[in-house]
């Protein structure tokens, strides 16, 4: 329309009780508005009347106009049509009862909300996280009934990536983690003149703690956050969708090889990485302690009963089932957009590494009351 492409004006006069009329024209929509608002509000003098009969249209934008001009002159409304009214009177409503920002709770209300929602997530993470226990296991009762379902070439895959690619890192850590332990114990222990207890200390410590305890937080961090981001990819891909389209459970072809690679790969890496820290710490012996090397080897066989080692082995498969089971978790929880996957892949690796720490100091309690210490 003709009307339409015309930007909106107005004209002002002296009103018969003395105080100023506003004339408004055109078009008063948000397409075609331009700076009239600001000029109205420049207006000098008090409005008493605003004159909307040469108005050609008018949105709720112009209504707005319109409304605020008349509510800050206290002016009246005059020639307005039935749409101008309308809209002019919704306006006015809208302002006379919304709040535009709604009042902010007290502290500790906040604080008792935000508490209340992490313990709600906390439990239903925690079902969350029992129920795809129970997938797992389902998924071992269908291998159990039909082994050719299962793919031992993506078991091995799966065994190399956990285990063999990450021994040079948790090599290097553990050897490092002994020079530290090491160290660290003998400036304490050379106060009472009781260095030789090093050996002790080293020894243990490695193989019933620190060992399996940092291969798990080390897997967790380099695995269980591969099997998130590839899971969780290959979830927003559809390919998962995909394969059970055609058949093929992805509990069966994707979870379950990562689950036990991670069981059967735990025990070996722990293993190896407590005797690379006692190399650690015997390495560190020679410097300070001056204690040759293969006589402090032949100290931890005396030092360190054999229950420790078989305490940091029976650990081992239990960290290696937290940390697959919550990557392939998160990772089939991915949904959205590709986001979704860094922040599964980051709640993975938080999760896995606070669970296996709690379940440690678990395992110390448990092992402590039956007599294993």
């Amino acid at each position: 329309m003709p009307g339409m492409r015309q930007r909106p004006d107005f004209s002002t006069d002296d009103d018969a009780d003395g105080g100023t009329r506003v004339a408004l024209t055109g078009p008063l929509i948000v397409a075609r508005i331009g700076d009239i608002d600001k000029r109205l509000r420049a207006l000098a003098g008090p409005v008493a009347t605003i004159d909307l009969s040469g108005l050609t249209a008018i949105d709720t934008v112009g209504a707005w106009v319109v409304w605020r001009l008349a509510r800050d002159n206290d002016a009246q409304l005059t020639g307005a049509s039935d749409e101008a009214t309308r809209l002019i009177d919704a306006v006015s409503e809208s302002k006379g009862t919304s709040r535009l920002t709604p009042e902010r709770p007290p502290a500790l209300t906040r604080a008792l909300a935000t508490l209340g929602e992490t313990v709600i997530g906390w439990g239903q993470g925690t079902l969350a996280g029992l129920g795809f226990l129970g997938q797992v296991i389902l998924a071992v009762r269908d291998v159990v009934r039909e082994p050719r379902r299962f793919r031992g070439k993506a078991l091995i895959h799966q065994m190399e990536l956990v285990g063999v690619n990450s021994l040079g890192i948790i090599a290097m850590m553990s050897f490092l983690v002994g020079i530290v332990i090491a160290q660290q114990g003998a400036v304490q222990l050379q106060q009472f003149g009781a260095e030789i207890l090093t050996v002790n200390l080293t020894g243990r410590i490695a193989l019933r703690e620190l060992g399996i305890l940092m291969t798990a937080i080390m897997v967790a961090g380099r695995s269980g956050s591969a099997f998130a981001a590839q899971i969780g990819t290959m979830k927003l891909t559809e390919e998962i969708d995909a394969m059970r389209t055609i058949g093929v459970s992805p509990m069966v072809a994707l979870v379950l090889p990562r689950v036990l690679a991670a069981v059967l790969m735990m025990p070996l890496l722990g293993f190896v990485a407590a005797l690379i820290a006692i190399v650690g710490g015997a390495t560190i012996s020679v410097m300070t302690l001056d204690i040759p090397f293969f006589t402090f080897l032949r100290r931890i066989q005396e030092v360190v009963p054999q229950r420790d080692l078989w305490v940091g082995v029976l650990k081992a498969p239990v960290f290696g089932l937290i940390v697959a089971l919550t990557g392939c978790h998160q990772g089939m929880q991915v949904s959205g957009n590709s986001e979704e996957v860094g922040t599964r892949t980051t709640q993975a690796v938080v999760q896995a590494i606070f669970t296996v720490i709690v379940l440690d100091a678990f395992f110390a309690v448990f092992f402590s009351k039956i007599g294993w210490i």
